[in-house]
């Protein structure tokens, strides 16, 4: 363990074996304390990042049915919607007034919406609102590339030309396709996941990547899935960040244990000892809270993500935590740091 430690301590990179040891055997404050290391490494500034955008799911009607999700709807259901031109506007013009620069764009798996569908909406967009659109996810793309016919290449591509400026890590659950045909069956596999994140970034698009842990995978199986971001990242550099968050199981239909601080941290903290390609890990204060975020800033974690003036997927499992900015600022504050807001490419520079 000495050995492990002294390689991360001297910035060598670790493999499977080892991270499973660090993982597994280290006690959680050595845990952080090497992830810290390798954070402020990383970021000497002294500061913690964070941005004001919305979230937008512009529908919940899915055809992917995840055993883990409470936000989705059939095409027949009462409660399923998708959002009209008007009222995507009225949410747009609502954080653009509130200080936003950036809507984060997604929705489910909807059968009867084309690919020209997502253009207009792109388009009608750009055309009226000076805002960044960070929007859909790999399994969005691969359902638009099978409803099109079209390669997930082109697909991409018409949606760049229509106005998508970056793209989030949703979808990728864990990376491990056993997981994967438990939970998700009807979703993209690990590999055509990657496929996407790599054709994106091969045509200029930032990326997030995410990993949403603590549900019916291994610790092994977590490991493979932060692994098999390390090793796109190093063909790619495309990723801006790494958000690892819990499962929450309120209103699905997996019955597990909530994931608790502790895992909740200890998993952070690998993940930033592993990803030394990756410059930014972000905390989740809207799994965890404000504390345990707050703690995370001691765990690895240098960016406390949005202010989500809206959030609809995970509130729908029963979690419905507000952090307002003044909020983020003082936590951040009370934690040592100075708080900065930033855009999707992690630039702060007139950013206010």
């Amino acid at each position: 363990m000495k050995n492990i430690e002294q390689k991360i301590i001297a910035g060598e990179r670790i493999e499977r074996d080892e991270a499973l040891m660090l993982y597994e055997k280290a006690d959680t404050l050595t845990l952080g304390a090497l992830a810290h290391r390798i954070k402020e490494r990383l970021h000497p500034e002294k500061t913690i990042t964070y941005i004001v955008d919305r979230n937008i799911n512009y529908t919940n009607i899915c055809i992917s049915k995840c055993r883990f999700c409470a936000f989705h709807r059939d095409l027949d259901s009462p409660e399923g919607y998708l959002l009209d031109s008007k009222t995507i506007y009225d949410k747009i013009e609502e954080t653009l007034a509130l200080g936003g620069i950036q809507i984060l764009l997604q929705g489910g798996l909807h059968p009867g919406l084309s690919l020209e569908y997502y253009e207009e909406m792109l388009a009608g967009i750009k055309k009226n609102y000076a805002i960044w659109i960070h929007g859909f996810s790999p399994p969005e793309v691969v359902h638009l590339s099978t409803l099109s016919g079209l390669s997930i290449r082109d697909v991409l591509l018409r949606l760049i030309q229509a106005g998508l400026d970056s793209m989030p890590g949703g979808g990728a659950e864990i990376l491990v396709d056993r997981v994967r045909q438990k939970v998700s069956p009807n979703k993209c596999s690990a590999v055509k996941w990657l496929e996407v994140m790599k054709t994106a970034h091969e045509l200029g698009l930032r990326t997030t990547a995410t990993m949403m842990f603590g549900h019916i995978e291994t610790n092994e199986e977590r490991l493979e899935h932060i692994f098999a971001i390390r090793e796109l990242q190093d063909i790619t550099s495309g990723f801006t960040a790494f958000i690892p968050w819990p499962f929450q199981p309120g209103n699905t239909g997996l019955s597990c244990r909530k994931t608790g601080g502790v895992d909740y941290l200890r998993t952070l903290a690998v993940s930033r000892i592993i990803l030394d390609n990756v410059p930014n890990i972000q905390a989740s204060w809207v799994t965890q809270g404000p504390k345990v975020a707050q703690v995370s800033l001691a765990f690895g974690a240098n960016d406390m993500g949005s202010t989500m003036i809206e959030e609809n997927v995970v509130a729908a499992a029963g979690i419905s935590v507000r952090l307002p900015e003044k909020e983020i600022i003082r936590i951040v504050k009370d934690a040592g740091y100075k708080a900065v807001r930033r855009n999707m490419l992690y630039d702060t520079d007139g950013i206010s």
